[in-house]
């Protein structure tokens, strides 16, 4: 990291400015070099100064240059900005320029990455910095800030700090044994300890899976016969005509996709291919997509025709979706009910048509219920925001159950630090105490250039 980089960090395109970024030990010097305006090397930290980019005799262009010096930058490295006119031509000139007098073109988040090798950020807020990015709805973008500003990084060290506590104790036990005014550290004195710490992690799980809703959405599928409103019900909840709707079987080979927000939570919904048995090519493989995208869901609409009695194409159906999130929609209810209810073991069940809107409300406050929407939408948005993050909480509450029952078959006390020790590892992966290059290298590689 003792090269300086440079990469443009706004959309490329026409707009009003462009921000042409620079960071590391001779990013000031570089940026000097073609910058007609003060000496950048003489002035204060953290000040705006107004000037023009040169090639040679030629101005390029009209900036405003802030230099931001080391270690109070978001790097802790020098770092510079160029903000010039927005467009193509013009921003990719001024980088042009600022890369052949000395600096390299950054990778895709490098500026963030080296925030985190410095030691300014750790691992959670560093991800976070991409979900705030991301963020396409209010909730998302308060759990980014939450761990943005630390408070997720907290409760893992706090956490930390209460296993280290333990592994301290226990340590000096197997270590200074002779000392006799050392509280003795059995396996009955560690046990009350370890559930704590267990419970204290497993709520931060939940609420984390919990909260995962939040940033991620619900990925829900509809799915169900041909034929049955399907695509009528996915062009009710999103208002618009999105699916083709016909009385013709078969009309949908493939997903149909759009999205809706319910109480600040993305609904990302999927319209299907109608599922039976077929001899036709495409329809097939539409309907083999259909029965694979129900174990990636995270919610599944099942659309059950009223007017028509249960057929094995439904039963079939419903036995596949036994172990999902499931809302039963027996559609068409303004025709004659032909279907045996009794038939149907399913506890969520909605009856709408969508002929007149019935139902469409009634099912979107299913959906509400099933994810307590209501109380994430009111929660402190404090908890683990990805799978990376959650994976790691999992498999560090794992090793501490096997440390509890360790305990019970009265393993010795040095061998259930061995499994502390790892479940304390396992935490620090989650804020990056611990970590491998490879990790690092495939997290950021996911940032935009720029950032």
């Amino acid at each position: 990291m003792n090269d300086t980089i440079a990469a443009i960090s706004t959309t490329l395109g026409v707009g009003a400015i462009s921000i042409i970024r620079v960071s590391g030990e001779n990013a000031i010097s570089i940026v000097n070099q073609i910058f007609k305006g003060k000496d950048l090397e003489t002035v204060d930290t953290h000040t705006i100064h107004y000037g023009h980019i040169i090639d040679q005799e030629e101005e390029i262009d009209e900036v405003l240059v802030s230099v931001m010096k080391a270690p109070k930058t978001f790097t802790t490295e020098d770092v510079v900005e160029i903000n010039c006119h927005g467009g193509i031509s013009t921003t990719n000139k001024v980088l042009e320029l600022v890369l052949n007098h000395g600096a390299r073109l950054a990778e895709p988040g490098e500026f963030t990455k080296r925030a985190f090798l410095n030691g300014r950020i750790d691992l959670t807020q560093a991800e976070s910095v991409m979900d705030l990015i991301n963020a396409k709805n209010e909730s998302k973008r308060k759990v980014a800030m939450k761990s943005l500003d630390g408070y997720v990084s907290n409760i893992i060290r706090n956490l930390r700090q209460e296993i280290l506590e333990l592994l301290a104790s226990i340590e000096v036990n197997i270590d200074y044994p002779e000392y006799e005014d050392i509280e003795v550290m059995t396996n009955d004195k560690i046990k009350p300890k370890m559930k704590e710490i267990k419970e204290k992690l497993k709520k931060i799980i939940t609420e984390s899976e919990n909260g995962k809703v939040l940033t991620n959405g619900i990925k829900t599928i509809i799915i169900g016969r041909p034929n049955v409103g399907k695509s009528s019900i996915l062009n009710r909840l999103l208002d618009e005509e999105k699916a083709i709707v016909t009385d013709i079987e078969g009309t949908t080979r493939d997903t149909v996709e759009g999205s809706i927000t319910i109480h600040g939570v993305a609904l990302n919904l999927m319209d299907t291919a109608g599922i039976r048995d077929t001899n036709d090519i495409v329809e097939k493989i539409g309907v083999e997509k259909s029965l694979n995208l129900i174990q990636e869901a995270d919610l599944v609409i099942l659309v059950l025709n009223n007017n028509e009695e249960l057929t094995k194409e439904d039963q079939k159906i419903l036995n596949y979706c036994q172990d999902k999130k499931t809302i039963v929609v027996i559609n068409k209810n303004d025709l004659e009910r032909k279907i045996n209810m009794e038939e149907i073991s399913y506890k969520n069940i909605i009856y709408t048509n969508t002929i007149d809107l019935n139902g469409i409300d009634s099912l979107k406050e299913k959906i509400v219920e099933l994810f307590n929407l209501n109380e994430l939408e009111q929660q402190d948005y404090t908890y683990l925001s990805n799978v990376r993050q959650i994976s790691l909480a999992k498999e560090s509450y794992s090793i501490l159950e096997e440390v509890e029952k360790g305990i019970e078959e009265e393993i010795p006390i040095d061998m259930i630090e061995i499994d502390i020790k790892r479940s304390w590892e396992k935490l620090g992966e989650i804020i990056g105490e611990t970590y491998t290059e490879e990790l690092i290298d495939q997290l950021f590689s996911q940032f935009c250039l720029g950032k």
